[in-house]
């Protein structure tokens, strides 16, 4: 999925920023954006279809010895946001969603794998709040949550970035060359310090 919104930000430069959990991700274009003349039907079509392609085409990439048994699809809509504060707290609202669903799947399948059924399962877990559902990870050896893989607590945040392609002189000088590059990375976007170290994402007055 990552490796699939890395290639859609290549294809459409207008595409600023990307946020994926599991099999939902959120794509943002630039506020001045002209592509496809700016008809929300034609750029979902684009988008979506691209991103299946990609994820067909990549599949052998990450499992190599596994057939893909049945043609993935996937759906999607154009929403139009009035300001960048309301973009970013939608987008804080996406993490915050991340870290509640993780959480609860990860004492989900850790409750299946003692023995529980699925249906015992979710009638454990039913109406638990968060630190309930941290007592119950320490049960099962996760004593905090914060040590669970950050891709699953965070999300993916995917961007534009600089590389520094500098060859560095014999005496440890370089020039400061630079490229873009699209990068993953799983951070905290609810906070602002991320949007205001990357200004440019969303075209914000430093």
């Amino acid at each position: 999925m990552n490796s699939c919104a890395v290639g859609l930000l290549e294809e459409f430069q207008d595409l600023v920023f990307a946020y994926g959990v599991s099999d939902e991700y959120s794509f943002i274009m630039k506020k001045d954006s002209q592509l496809y003349q700016r008809q929300a039907s034609d750029i979902v079509t684009a988008v979506v279809s691209l991103f299946t392609s990609l994820y067909v085409t990549k599949w052998r990439d990450f499992f190599p010895h596994k057939e893909l048994k049945y043609p993935p699809s996937f759906d999607g809509r154009a929403v139009c946001y009035p300001s960048s504060e309301i973009l970013t707290d939608y987008l804080a609202w996406r993490q915050v969603d991340c870290h509640i669903n993780n959480q609860y799947n990860t004492c989900f399948w850790e409750l299946v794998k003692s023995g529980k059924s699925k249906i015992e399962a979710q009638n454990i877990l039913k109406g638990t709040q968060t630190p309930e559902k941290n007592e119950l990870l320490k049960q099962f050896g996760i004593s905090d949550y914060n040590t669970l893989p950050v891709m699953f607590r965070q999300g993916s945040s995917v961007f534009w970035d600089k590389e520094d392609i500098t060859p560095e002189h014999e005496n440890g000088t370089c020039n400061g060359t630079y490229r873009k590059k699209v990068v993953v990375e799983h951070c905290n976007i609810i906070e602002p310090d991320f949007w205001n170290s990357h200004p440019s994402i969303l075209n914000l007055k430093p």
